[in-house]
């Protein structure tokens, strides 16, 4: 089952990456909660499909393109997946390249929590896991 929840957060990516957010929005449980970085500018958590969707489509209008890149692989830690990944972004001001840790619960192939991390250690350490 675990590397079955492997491929929905690559799923993800791979439909984050070609704009395609009906298909981002598919693997979403209705109650998935998604908490973001620490000192986010708008803190979350964003509790439910809608809200999530509405705070990632925020996110995607931030700028002309961008594109997610895991520089890890997908951990498998049985109903958690955890990924290390840069977020790049052109257009409407600086150019941004972000690092995050992500932290992905899926249970039945559905999402149902989205946790991001600046410090990899700490995302290791939410999902059960030591560095």
């Amino acid at each position: 089952m675990s590397q079955q929840n492997v491929e929905v957060v690559r799923a993800a990516f791979e439909s984050w990456n070609a704009g395609d957010m009906e298909a981002l929005r598919e693997p979403l449980a209705p109650e998935v909660t998604l908490r973001p970085v620490e000192d986010w500018p708008e803190p979350g958590p964003y509790e439910g499909r809608d809200a999530v969707m509405r705070w990632l489509g925020q996110l995607r209008d931030t700028w002309d393109a961008d594109a997610l890149e895991a520089t890890s692989d997908f951990i498998d830690a049985t109903d958690r997946v955890i990924v290390r990944f840069t977020w790049r972004g052109v257009g409407h001001g600086p150019q941004s390249d972000m690092e995050f840790t992500g932290v992905w619960t899926v249970r039945k192939g559905k999402v149902r929590g989205i946790e991001f991390f600046w410090d990899h250690a700490e995302a290791l350490e939410a999902a059960g896991l030591r560095e």
